[in-house]
């Protein structure tokens, strides 16, 4: 694993690379999938959240390409809002489940489409590709709906 150690001058210091990095470093590093740790150089806490957090909030500030932010001002107040609630807990594991469910289809229609391109186009039907994953992102959305009918306030 990588360590990159922060120093009280806010700079990165990627250990195994013996060079200073930057937060666009480190957001490549996540994007490859390189596992990493990012530690206080003195105390050696862990502040890999703390980074990964302040590339997010820098992502938000400057979305580029004309595109819109992830995450809407609505989003940001019902996401606070669960902080110290008791279904804190379980809407961070509601997140990452719903993110991995999301990359899971992402790719499955990725590879169907792939498979659709390369195969006879008189045998595969696009629409029918399309009304699967609507199919399993309905089903994947009402098991997260509250057993009683009613949606909580959150």
């Amino acid at each position: 694993m990588r360590v990159i150690r922060k120093y009280a001058n806010r700079r990165l210091y990627d250990t195994s690379e013996s060079r200073y990095v930057t937060l666009e470093d480190i957001k490549l590093l996540v994007i490859n999938k390189e596992e990493f740790r990012v530690e206080d150089s003195k105390s050696g806490d862990d502040l890999t959240r703390n980074i990964l957090l302040q590339i997010i909030t820098e992502q938000e500030n400057t979305s580029t390409g004309g595109s819109n932010p992830m995450f809407s001002n609505q989003v940001l107040q019902q996401l606070i809002r669960f902080y110290g609630d008791s279904m804190q807990g379980t809407m961070s594991n509601y997140l990452e489940e719903s993110i991995n469910t999301f990359l899971e289809q992402q790719k499955a229609l990725r590879d169907q489409m792939q498979n659709a391109m390369t195969s006879n186009p008189m045998t595969t039907n696009p629409m029918e590709l399309m009304r699967r994953v609507a199919e399993q992102n309905m089903k994947l959305w009402q098991s997260f709906q509250p057993k009683n009918g009613k949606d909580d306030e959150h």
